[in-house]
């Protein structure tokens, strides 16, 4: 399950995200409205946490977006505006749920994960290149018979990469998606994760290969 957090607080942010990721979920977080709409636009989420006020734009008029482009990914707004307009405003916008700051950690996993299933009727919890599979569910990358469960980074990475086969992504781009506001990790730890990639890859005799693009960045491709 992949899930967009849009917050400017950094500390709620970084909250939220190892609070998802110990529950199982893939995040990315956006501390912007503008940024928040482009990944909407770009990659396939189960569920948007939106912040209200944000730089940029706010979560209202982000949910507008994506509603009128479209874009039906549940959504739930987290913020401080707890009045009861705020609330007609926010549901009205498009939101699917709607909890006020601040909030129980229990009550907040336990809304995610409802308005995840809602989605996952719509989003393939198994992927497929060339005679590689990944299991979102479970983690696990197989090929026929043979299969290798990842950890929760390079879980992540190989999503995004099977989800934009292709797509050439640089170090900054997976720094941010990945590892987003982890700010301990240096831009080797991209390096070093895709190794972990590629050895489980060669191991299961994938026909899967992840490409460095000198300069520019990584993809993959059936060779």
């Amino acid at each position: 399950m992949r899930i967009l957090i849009a917050e400017d607080e950094t500390t709620i942010a970084r909250a939220l995200k190892v609070m998802l990721e110990k529950n199982k979920f893939a995040v990315d977080t956006v501390d912007n409205g503008l940024d928040a709409l482009d990944y909407v636009r770009a990659a396939q989420y189960d569920t948007v946490v939106l912040d209200i006020m944000m730089p940029g734009m706010d979560g209202i008029e982000v949910l507008r977006n994506m509603r009128k482009e479209g874009i039906m990914t549940p959504t739930l707004f987290l913020t401080a505006k707890a009045e009861i307009e705020d609330r007609v405003a926010g549901l009205d916008a498009g939101a699917d749920d709607y909890l006020p700051k601040p909030f129980a950690s229990s009550e907040f996993i336990a809304r995610v994960r409802a308005l995840s299933r809602r989605s996952s009727a719509f989003s393939p919890t198994l992927l497929s290149l060339g005679n590689t599979t990944l299991d979102c569910g479970q983690y696990t990358l197989s090929v026929k018979e043979n299969s290798v469960r990842l950890n929760n980074k390079e879980f992540q990475l190989m999503e995004l990469f099977m989800r934009n086969p292709l797509h050439v992504f640089s170090t900054d781009i997976l720094m941010d998606k990945i590892w987003g506001f982890d700010s301990d990790a240096g831009m080797d730890v991209v390096w070093t994760y895709i190794g972990f990639l590629r050895r489980k890859l060669k191991d299961l005799s994938s026909d899967v290969s992840i490409k460095t693009i000198r300069g520019v960045g990584y993809t993959v491709e059936v060779v």
